[in-house]
């Protein structure tokens, strides 16, 4: 979380990349796939990331950061002025597999607040964290149609064999007031 936060701040500030502290647990060498969320009096800000494990944790970190508030096509980049409002978020994940089911068996292998999903369909491919089912009260069909839309198909896309579901997790940090705390989105 530190690091995420020291690279959003230095970026915005200096449009420099953050030094990489020395000495950093093993962990942080591992290629792995993390998304760094932004946001801003509870609303969404920014949210970049590596689904696959193709980097360092560490570098995968850094430029998630600094994507998530200069280059998310979404939004504007992150000014000065905003962070103090920010809350960072990181999404560290597991590598993404294949669902094998029917489509119609797909809602039966998601649990929710644990899952993330990614959808393909030719060109097309969609992510969403695991958090975002929950903290938006959608279903296993809610969270497997707007995975759908993400990747620009049709919400019922997922019930059609050319689609392919991913699944994978995710290992969550926020921001509170005193810290950081890890969120669980299911038991």
């Amino acid at each position: 979380m530190k690091l995420a936060r020291s690279a959003v701040e230095r970026y915005v500030k200096t449009r420099e990349t953050v030094e990489v502290p020395p000495n950093l647990p093993e962990v942080f060498n591992e290629k792995r796939g993390v998304f760094v969320t932004l946001n801003k009096r509870g609303d969404l800000r920014g949210c970049i990331g590596y689904p696959y494990p193709m980097a360092p944790l560490v570098d995968a970190i850094v430029d998630s950061a600094i994507s998530a508030a200069a280059r998310d096509p979404r939004f504007p980049p992150v000014a000065e002025a905003e962070l103090e409002e920010l809350r960072v978020e990181v999404t560290v994940l597991t590598p993404p597999e294949k669902i094998n089911a029917k489509p119609k068996d797909l809602p039966d292998k998601i649990v929710i607040g644990k899952h993330g999903l990614i959808v393909k369909r030719g060109i097309h491919q969609g992510l969403l964290l695991p958090q975002v089912a929950p903290e938006h009260g959608m279903d296993k069909e809610d969270f497997l149609s707007h995975t759908c839309m993400k990747a620009g198909l049709y919400p019922d896309d997922w019930l059609d064999d050319g689609t392919e579901v991913y699944s994978f997790e995710g290992q969550i940090f926020g921001e509170i007031e005193d810290g950081v705390e890890e969120k669980k989105f299911y038991s």
